[in-house]
């Protein structure tokens, strides 16, 4: 049976596609280097610093207000924009927050996750051959959303190296950024604060991607669900500056602020014709989803801004923890200034191969980590047309990221100093 379709687009995109050929080729997806360390971690009762879900509970305002919701029989199929309360919450949290104002009836659109937001945003707006630009690395859902719209995939390599103190530092070379839009490109989407390296794009940058955006007439996606979970430099939502609203798809969720990342309720703020447009497309995904979780992340959306500011700083205080946990054992490491994680070289230890070092960790260290490399292009990805976008072509991650790992700080401390402690003894041998 011939099983070729769009889905071996996406596959391929993100390197998970297995073709061994022959008259009857039995292709297949691999599972996600996610789903294989996590496996990995599981068999050896590793401590799993891998995946980004978090091990505290959601704040109790939330939590209850969830369960109110359940008893009080709001268990059915909302509006399919979203329940008229969380659409509203959302509305007063971006003018609260940011001094954006949007019409909640026509302007916001309630999603499954923001996972559902960026593919219902992706496949309603990209036509085949329309070029998108990331920054790479990048979370790996871009690539296999794009492939699936059959959009070509444009990327700005992000500079990740040791700065004057010895940690990494992670940077955007704006002339390399400028210099991937072209008459072609149809959208960016705009990652900040940055998973997976904890980069906030300053005002600089930022005003870069608006000024070409508009000169080439492009739309400018945004994922900013670490919007709230910054630890210096605060967020600034790209559709606040001059000229970009009206060509911004903001999308967020509340996964990540408030540690639900399995109640999947996200949302998306753009302009009517836009909403429209992604409403479109979302209807015949999920349609709608999570009744009970809708009016709780409202309420979680009303607490008064120090309960969030409260959850940042407990993260940046374990972020402290695996930073100096990870310098002890002979990391060289990053101070992500936003998110969950931590980047990691391991060269420093003689590990060069960092794909191969965390296929090995949770058996010889009890620990799992992510190599960095899940977030780049794999290497057999089509070749672009280098001579139109000579900075942004370049298939396979970087030769500088191939020892950097990726650690979560999103877990408790007990777990993350039995993480440093087996590292260290790891090390050690």
């Amino acid at each position: 049976m011939d099983t070729s379709g769009p889905w071996t687009r996406a596959s391929r995109a993100t390197g998970l596609l297995s073709d061994p050929g022959g008259p009857h080729p039995a292709r297949t997806a691999r599972p996600t280097v996610f789903a294989r360390i996590s496996a990995l971690a599981a068999q050896h009762d590793a401590a799993n610093l891998g995946q980004g879900f978090p091990d505290t509970d959601p704040p109790p305002l939330v939590a209850e207000a969830a369960i109110e919701a359940i008893r009080a029989g709001r268990n059915q199929y909302p509006p399919g924009a979203g329940e008229a309360v969380l659409r509203e919450a959302v509305a007063e949290h971006q003018q609260r927050c940011y001094g954006l104002d949007w019409d909640p009836h026509f302007e916001v659109l309630v999603t499954t996750g923001a996972t559902e937001a960026l593919a219902a945003t992706v496949l309603a707006l990209v036509e085949p051959g329309d070029e998108v630009i990331t920054l790479e690395p990048f979370y790996d859902q871009y690539a296999a959303l794009i492939a699936l719209a059959g959009g070509v995939h444009r990327t700005v390599p992000l500079a990740i190296a040791p700065g004057a103190d010895g940690d990494l530092v992670t940077s955007v070379d704006t002339v390399a950024l400028r210099a991937a839009f072209g008459d072609r490109t149809r959208m960016i989407i705009v990652n900040s604060p940055h998973n997976p390296t904890g980069l906030v794009l300053g005002r600089e940058v930022l005003t870069v991607i608006a000024e070409e955006a508009a000169r080439h007439d492009a739309l400018i996606v945004t994922d900013e669900v670490y919007e709230h979970l910054t630890y210096g430099s605060a967020h600034v939502p790209i559709a606040t500056l001059p000229g970009a609203r009206e060509r911004t798809v903001s999308i967020s969720s509340a996964g990540k602020t408030f540690s639900v990342t399995g109640w999947k309720i996200g949302w998306v703020t753009a302009p009517a014709e836009l909403i429209t447009a992604i409403t479109g497309v979302k209807q015949w995904l999920t349609y709608t989803s999570g009744a009970p979780f809708q009016p709780a992340v409202a309420a979680g959306l009303r607490m008064p801004a120090s309960v969030v500011a409260d959850i940042a700083a407990d993260l940046r205080s374990r972020r402290d923890l695996l930073v100096e946990g990870l310098r002890s054992v002979g990391f060289t490491v990053s101070v992500p200034g936003s998110g969950y994680f931590v980047v990691a070289d391991a060269a420093p230890l003689g590990e060069t191969d960092a794909e191969a070092l965390c296929e090995r960790l949770p058996r010889e260290a009890q620990v799992a980590a992510i190599p960095l490399s899940a977030f780049y292009r794999p290497a057999a990805a089509p070749p672009e047309a280098p001579a139109a976008h000579p900075h942004g072509s370049r298939p396979g991650p970087a030769p500088e990221a191939a020892s950097l790992l990726r650690f979560a700080f999103c877990k408790d401390r007990a777990t993350i100093e039995k993480a440093i402690e087996r590292l260290g003894a790891w090390a050690a041998r």
